[in-house]
């Protein structure tokens, strides 16, 4: 069985490489192929399911239950802040610099060794399928959401964020509204008309004020932040039309579709979702996998920020080497010992529910 050792240094070295390959989101097609070819080498059969790599344990039983191991290979565009070259990997005071270091390559590659670790093992209780996604970053539909729909139906998963090994067990999900007062035009002079911002101000208010009446444990209450808003075409008109957006941040204790059930209820402005697919999700706390976590001494929380866990149907868990705090911003960096102590974690919440 290859060594921990051997996977640390061999993850440090793939990262580096996609560190110095250009793989903004949907233009990915480079690192997909490094990692194809890094997976290959090791004589692993790999898939390709447009810029997702996938992979399956050597001994895969179909009776048995599969696992989803899931971390993305694409990033944002750098920061115009960077006084580094983005695209050279640099290794200064410990530190791995490069964009994509710490979101997400860091989990990425950890979780690469993770599963290497466990790919000769033939009396695995279970399968395991990674998949290095694509497209995260933009929440594209090309992405996991698209490998999901061809992978083997998996019983949960294990996506790989930088949460500084924590375990984020309830995520928000997001919708974005576009919404509409109508009114009357009319001459600004007179009582004409009705105006369509007086309107939207009222339902502005409600998004404002309204409490929705139940709170998750995890991620609190149900936010919505009225972000943009549209009217008018002179001064002495009184518009018929008010367009404003409203972002909303929705919680584990509501679907989309319900949030947006009761917002129309309540409000008199049209209201159309951009999207519905982006739900928020949580995991039972008694789940193996978190019971696995909750042993390493790991903390449990809910997550503000986003992961292709907005998409998937099953149980899942974010966590990973990094800090959250520390993407997309200028002169990303992950520390050297978060690769070395991210391998071992992802190989130990394994062995947990062995």
């Amino acid at each position: 069985m290859i060594s921990i050792e051997q996977l640390i240094e061999e993850s440090t070295s793939l990262l580096k490489q996609l560190i110095e390959t250009q793989s903004f989101s949907r233009e990915e097609d480079q690192t997909a192929q490094l990692l194809a070819d890094f997976f290959q080498q090791h004589a692993i059969v790999t898939e390709r399911i447009g810029n997702n790599v996938v992979v399956y344990n050597r001994f895969e039983d179909p009776a048995k239950p599969y696992v989803l191991l899931n971390s993305h290979h694409d990033t944002v565009k750098p920061n115009p802040g960077y006084t580094k070259d983005p695209f050279k990997a640099i290794v200064e005071d410990g530190k791995l610099f490069g964009l994509g270091s710490n979101d997400a390559g860091g989990c990425l590659v950890s979780l690469i060794a993770a599963f290497r670790y466990y790919y000769e093992r033939e009396d695995l209780p279970f399968n395991l399928c990674l998949v290095a996604s694509s497209e995260e970053e933009v929440s594209g539909k090309g992405g996991l959401e698209e490998a999901y729909k061809h992978i083997k139906p998996c019983e949960f998963a294990i996506i790989g964020e930088p949460t500084l090994l924590n375990l984020a067990v309830a995520e928000k999900g997001l919708m974005v509204l576009d919404c509409e007062a109508a009114g009357k035009s009319g001459h600004a002079a007179r009582e004409e008309g009705e105006n369509a911002i007086y309107k939207a101000i009222e339902d502005i208010n409600w998004f404002r004020n309204y409490q929705f009446p139940k709170q998750s444990k995890f991620l609190g209450p149900v936010k919505m932040s009225v972000t943009l808003i549209e009217a008018g075409s002179q001064h002495n008109v009184v518009p018929a039309s008010c367009k404003f957006v409203v972002d909303v941040r929705t919680t584990d204790v509501y679907t989309n579709l319900e949030v947006l059930e009761i917002i129309r209820k309540n409000v008199k402005s049209s209201v159309e979702p951009r999207s519905t697919r982006l739900n928020p999700s949580s995991i039972s706390v008694e789940h193996p996998i978190v019971r696995s976590g909750k042993s390493l001494g790991k903390e449990l929380y809910g997550s503000p920020t986003m992961s292709d866990q907005a998409i998937l149907n099953i149980p899942s868990i974010k966590t990973g080497p990094g800090d959250s705090a520390r993407s997309h911003t200028a002169d990303e960096f992950i520390y050297l010992h978060e690769i070395n102590d991210g391998v071992r974690y992802y190989i130990d919440l394994l062995k947990g529910i062995l």
